[in-house]
């Protein structure tokens, strides 16, 4: 029998699972998924994150998977503004990994099945849960039909939709923005190498990652007009027979094109997305033995690359209250402490997603120069470029 079940087999509740295996805890990992999601989602891998994935041996094949980016520019009118070296956020890992997230789950299922070949259970839907105050049982469905787990703990990492975080009936403190965003991933045909680019444009910015494989994410912030003309297009397309994902494709290289002078293959396009921006903070992160971690405690914006990051330090402050629990310790007061603390630093990220949206959003010309003005101001000096650094790679 398991002494705990984590649901969800995304890269938090993985990495949750290899912390506690390594340890000698019996796990077993829930996840609905019948086969790992082959799409990029996340990318940015931050030191902080790097550092603690150090502790379940991938840190550096992740490294060595990915691409670091270790300087990024800003770049508005035409011409360089800032430009931003991180070498000095950290001794051990001085740049941000860039690596699609379905890579980063592969490396950390191949580490659980290494420590644990039976340890995921994948096409298994969670819908129901009893705590009898020494035990937790979990009850769900699977191909071969219902099933049913007991654990001394429950950690659901199981997302935004969190089946787990249903079932208790924790409430969410949410905030809806107005922003909106389309990314697609494309062959690098930039100059950049591996550096990130921000590009300060009036309509809204655009931004440019690289990734593995000589592929390049944009991201552009969309306005009010990009909305109307979307409509337009898409009807427009629909009447001559183009599927609508080839006609956000056309539309997104017409917007990279226009607000940086960029051209970019839009045939070679293997990723794209649209989506909005909300945060989400769970009013409670334990209840009973049931313990509530990443997205499914806490939900931020996109921009900043700081979800999964978050997840995986809420992992690490648990395990130590995990092993003490299932040895039988009074940890309850830890526990406690574990969700302020942890709580307090999704705020925290929260609110560091909301400048970097309130950066990028549309300005008229005059405000616009007076930004870029002060962005090109403060990146000029070097004790403010460094601490800027170090809270973008979340230090």
């Amino acid at each position: 029998m398991p002494e705990v079940l984590v649901i969800g087999g995304g890269p938090v509740g993985l990495f949750m699972a290899a912390l506690l295996l390594q340890s000698g805890v019996r796990v077993r990992v829930l996840e609905q998924r019948t086969a790992p999601e082959p799409h990029s989602r996340a990318i940015g891998i931050h030191p902080p994150a790097l550092e603690v994935l150090q502790q379940i041996g991938v840190a550096q094949d992740l490294v060595a998977d990915g691409v670091p980016i270790r300087h990024g520019i800003a770049v508005g009118g035409g011409r360089q503004l800032a430009e931003m070296n991180f070498n000095g956020v950290s001794a051990t890992f001085p740049f941000v990994l860039s690596l699609p997230q379905c890579r980063t789950e592969g490396a950390l299922e191949r580490r659980v099945l290494a420590l644990d070949p039976g340890a995921v259970l994948r096409g298994v839907r969670v819908t129901g849960m009893h705590d009898d105050g020494a035990r937790v049982t979990v009850t769900g469905t699977s191909a071969s039909g219902p099933v049913r787990y007991a654990a001394a703990l429950v950690i659901a990492a199981d997302g935004v939709r969190s089946a787990v975080r249903t079932l208790l009936g924790t409430g969410l403190k949410s905030k809806n923005y107005s922003d909106s965003y389309l990314m697609g991933d494309f062959a690098d045909g930039t100059c950049l190498g591996p550096d990130a680019a921000l590009f300060l444009a009036g309509a809204g910015i655009v931004e440019s990652f690289p990734l593995p494989g000589a592929l390049r994410r944009w991201v552009v912030r969309l306005n009010r007009t990009d909305l109307a003309r979307a409509d337009s297009a898409r009807a427009d397309s629909a009447r001559a027979g183009v599927p609508p994902n080839e006609a956000d494709v056309r539309w997104l290289v017409e917007l990279i094109r226009e607000r940086t002078g960029i051209d970019v293959d839009g045939n070679s396009n293997s990723m794209l997305s649209r989506f909005g921006v909300r945060s989400r903070l769970a009013r409670r992160m334990v209840t009973g033995r049931t313990v509530l971690i990443g997205d499914a405690a806490h939900e931020i914006s996109p921009i900043g690359g700081q979800g999964m990051n978050l997840g995986w330090l809420d992992a690490v402050a648990l395990a130590p209250l995990v092993l003490g629990a299932v040895r039988g310790a009074g940890v309850e007061a830890e526990f406690q402490q574990f969700e302020r603390s942890r709580m307090t630093a999704a705020v925290r990220a929260t609110r560091q997603a909301e400048i970097n949206m309130a950066l990028g959003r549309p300005l008229p010309g005059a405000l616009l120069g007076i930004r870029n003005h002060a962005i090109a101001a403060v990146a000029a000096v070097p004790a403010a470029n460094a601490f800027v650094a170090r809270r973008f790679t979340m230090q």
